[in-house]
């Protein structure tokens, strides 16, 4: 039976007081420095108009038509007749002249505004990007720590369906990390009910008018859109994710509990008709909410493959956070049951699918490179200009690294290599949500500072707490399981 220990508990809790306060100063001070440019965007712009004001009154005290007119008339009268009409012919070219540099002021006056207009509007940009940071921090690692639950949510539904042996008692671990889905859903929520708010603006679909011709924040594309992205149908859409995976986890550890005490067979027949209800589920909203929580965000571009991309990252991630978690239980003399073999199978699956990830990027990569849409290549333009150094970091750890490391059979049952792996795939990963994400929201206005850390500690606090709550409420091993015999003895 695992103990949730008091210094376990201590660390968890710390590192979620900690986060917040990282995240609460980071926010903070990310409000102070926005507003304090913001004042000084609206110094310079009032000083431009202020300047362009200047200009116009000088034009206007120094061109009086009358009085030029007049002076016109004196010269004609003290002029002889020849004189008058040579004089009268320059007066007349001057008057155009001056008429054209009157055009040509006007003209600079306009520019002079129309500058200040375009300074302030990107100034106001800057402003609301600089303002969604520490919400799109927050964001970010919400998405991963819900794909580390999500991931091995489907995993565990998989494991009833395909009538599943040597990971029997493994089920339990898988459980656990399962039921870490609720926090993040519920700071995604948050985040897009204060959008749909317009306390931020990370989802630009979600400014007020955008839909409406003739407003001027009216978006011919995005309005274009309007039958999905909308807040209505996008907050249904939400509740039916949270009410669905949540559900799922729910019946399935419930049922896996009731075993223990009854009989094992028919509880395991029911968990694999709720595992196919939800794989079933699973299958629609993974892509569903791969398109609302991220490709929503730049709401001009789409990609066919961006929700199987999304499902494969979350999918090996959390293949990385088992891994920790059993050999970290594994290292407390628990799980007795659970060999190197079943440590084996884990780090194969982690290998694979970052393999297939790898794959599904660069599919989605160098097709819309090649076919150089405008609609479509805009997106990786972006990333590949202001974001290069995290975008190509980001591929390193998802690919090269966990490849050189367990590539080789005896790697994959070494616990040191796969401690090092796990660690490159959640590192790189995290920052695969952060590519994903931030472009979008914060554009060059980007950084790694307390507002990115604090969001990362809080809620891997949470996520230990959760877990290891969970770990400590029954028994690690799944008692009455009908393939447990199995499980014990698997070799390969």
């Amino acid at each position: 039976m695992f103990e949730f220990s008091t210094k376990a508990k201590q660390l968890a809790i710390g590192l979620t007081v900690v986060g917040a306060i990282l995240w609460i100063v980071g926010f903070v001070m990310n409000g102070s420095s926005s507003h304090e440019a913001d004042h000084g965007h609206d110094a310079h712009a009032t000083e431009m108009h202020a300047d362009a004001g200047h200009g116009a009154n000088t034009e206007h005290e120094n061109d009086y038509p009358g009085e030029a007119h007049a002076s016109m008339i004196e010269s004609a009268y003290k002029s002889d007749q020849t004189d008058s009409h040579a004089d009268e012919a320059h007066d007349l070219h001057s008057d155009v002249r001056g008429a054209e540099a009157h055009a040509d002021e006007a003209h600079d006056l306009h520019s002079d505004v129309h500058g200040a207009e375009a300074h302030d509007a990107h100034a106001e940009h800057v402003h609301h990007q600089q303002q969604n940071r520490p919400w799109s921090a927050l964001y970010v690692a919400a998405i991963f720590f819900l794909g580390l639950g999500l991931g091995q949510l489907f995993f565990l539904a998989i494991q009833y369906i395909a009538q599943v042996g040597w990971s029997a008692g493994l089920l339990r671990v898988m459980e656990a990390q399962a039921f870490t889905i609720i926090i993040p859903l519920i700071v995604i929520a948050l985040i897009t009910f204060f959008g749909l708010g317009h306390i931020h603006h990370m989802f630009h679909w979600m400014m007020e008018g955008i839909n409406i011709e003739g407003h001027e924040n009216y978006d011919e594309i995005i309005a274009g859109k309007r039958g999905y992205l909308n807040p209505i149908f996008f907050i249904i859409r939400l509740l039916v994710y949270i009410g669905g995976w949540v559900w799922a986890a729910l019946i399935l550890r419930k049922n896996s509990l009731l075993s223990d005490t009854g009989d094992g067979v028919e509880m395991w027949k029911k968990n694999r008709k709720v595992g196919a209800i939800f794989t079933v589920f699973y299958a629609v909203t993974s892509s569903t909410s791969a398109w609302d929580l991220i490709m929503s965000i730049d709401a001009h571009w789409f990609s066919t493959l961006f929700g199987w991309y999304t499902f494969a990252g979350m999918f090996v991630s959390s293949f990385a956070a088992t891994i920790l978690v059993t050999l970290y239980l594994k290292s407390k003399g628990l799980l007795e049951w659970v060999n190197y073999n079943h440590i084996h199978d884990l780090g194969k699956f982690m290998f694979a699918f970052s393999v297939f990830w790898t794959y599904l990027w660069f599919s989605q990569f160098v097709l819309i490179w090649y076919a150089n849409i405008p609609e479509e290549v805009t997106y990786y333009m972006q990333r590949w200009d202001q974001y290069k150094v995290p975008f190509f970091t980001m591929l390193s750890l998802n690919f090269i690294f966990p490849v050189l490391a367990i590539l080789s059979r005896p790697a994959k049952r070494v616990p040191g290599t796969l401690v090092m792996a796990s660690l490159f795939v959640l590192v790189g990963h995290y920052m695969d949500h952060y590519v994903m994400i931030m472009p979008g929201t914060v554009g060059d206005q980007y950084g790694f500072g307390l507002v990115e850390l604090g969001p990362i500690l809080l809620f891997a606090g949470l996520f230990i707490y959760v877990m290891f709550s969970n770990l400590a409420k029954a028994p690690l091993l799944h008692k009455n399981h009908p393939m447990m015999v199995e499980s014990k003895h698997f070799q390969q």
